[in-house]
């Protein structure tokens, strides 16, 4: 049971730890009545309720963004391997912007990118 003491202090801490950031947002948090009085968006009054629904043409648009995104995760590294790595990395990332390309492409050609 001796190589168990050290995982009880540890658990011990963090659960301590998650108390003490509990209690504090809880003693920091604003009531709903003052959260009526602040200002939101920048000063403006809000125009719709914050838990209100998205149209659904903005998914197509958050797929085109994890698209780029995607592409700029992989892009960052590759630039550090493709010297050492040669040819065959300069291939597979042109495939790979390939494949993103065709997917923004059939988002275009489906009307994703216009906003009327």
């Amino acid at each position: 049971m001796e190589e168990f003491v050290p995982l009880a202090i540890l658990a011990g801490v963090v659960l301590t730890a998650v108390a003490a950031i509990v209690g504090v947002s809880r003693l920091a948090a604003v009531g709903p009545a003052a959260t009526d009085r602040l200002p939101h968006l920048g000063g403006l009054p809000p125009a719709e309720h914050a838990l209100s629904r998205f149209h659904v043409r903005w998914y197509t648009v958050t797929m085109i963004f994890l698209a780029f995104d995607m592409e700029m995760i992989f892009m960052y590294p590759w630039t550090v391997v493709v010297a050492t790595m040669g040819t065959t990395t300069v291939v597979e990332m042109f495939l790979f912007l390939a494949i993103l390309l065709a997917g923004v492409l059939y988002a275009w050609r489906e009307g994703a990118l216009r906003w009327t």
